[in-house]
């Protein structure tokens, strides 16, 4: 009864839902920083851009200015009218400039949106994930856990009517070795696996059968039944 005990507290720690939990909001930790660093890249180009597009505007209306002075024939010194000229050719390049910043900042915001919008899509995913793995580690954990309850809960009823003495002893021995008590089988030790030899078996033929027995190997106590193999039994 110890040895499912055993196996199910086992079953509760290595439950696969936990690793899977663990890895998950293992991947979840680095999309989700990725996720941030891509906010602020977004932020930042879109700022970049409207910084940008103000650039754009106010050479625009420089030039726009400048030729609508030119055109109703407000610039009539020839001097300035060739300096503005010049300007305008120069206005013209600025703005042509200032445009490719701006249609590179834009594909730059582009891009870095779409990697956004995918990291946030991932993060979404693993949240689902998360909670259904969630979900099925306490449905199972729930079930085992009221497997071993039900389980102590025989051991304890069994446990009460033995003797202290004994029942501390096996306690002590199931500390050191995990179980405290092994069938004894077909001359062969359950616990470690040995096979007494004919010595050890003729003595624990002759000890009286409310005695108790243990392995000279592992120090266990041996459970004699009528397939132990000792003489005199089937």
């Amino acid at each position: 009864m110890d040895e499912r005990v055993a196996q199910l507290r086992h079953r509760l720690r290595s439950m696969p839902e936990i690793a899977a939990i663990k890895s998950l909001g293992e991947s979840r930790g680095i999309v989700f920083d990725r996720a941030r660093d891509l906010r602020i890249v977004v932020g930042d180009l879109t700022r970049d851009q409207k910084k940008s597009d103000q650039e754009v505007e106010q050479v625009r209306a420089r030039r726009d200015r400048d030729r609508t002075r030119m055109d109703q024939g407000l610039i009539t010194n020839p001097k300035d009218l060739e300096r503005m000229t010049h300007e305008m050719t120069s206005l013209e390049r600025r703005i042509s400039d200032l445009e490719d910043i701006e249609l590179e900042i834009m594909a730059r915001l582009e891009d870095a949106q779409g990697d956004l919008s995918a990291a946030e899509s991932d993060l979404t995913d693993l949240d689902e994930q998360i909670a259904a793995a969630t979900a099925e580690r306490d449905r199972r954990g729930s079930e085992l856990q009221g497997e071993l309850a039900a389980t102590e809960s025989e051991r304890a009823a069994a446990v009460a009517g033995l003797p202290a003495d004994l029942v501390a002893l096996y306690e002590k021995i199931r500390e050191r070795q995990g179980t405290g008590a092994a069938l004894l089988r077909a001359r062969r030790c359950e616990g470690c696996q040995i096979t007494l030899d004919a010595g050890t078996l003729a003595v624990i033929t002759k000890t009286p059968a409310d005695d108790v027995v243990r392995c000279e190997e592992c120090g266990r106590i041996l459970v004699r039944t009528g397939e132990s193999g000792l003489s005199g039994q089937g």
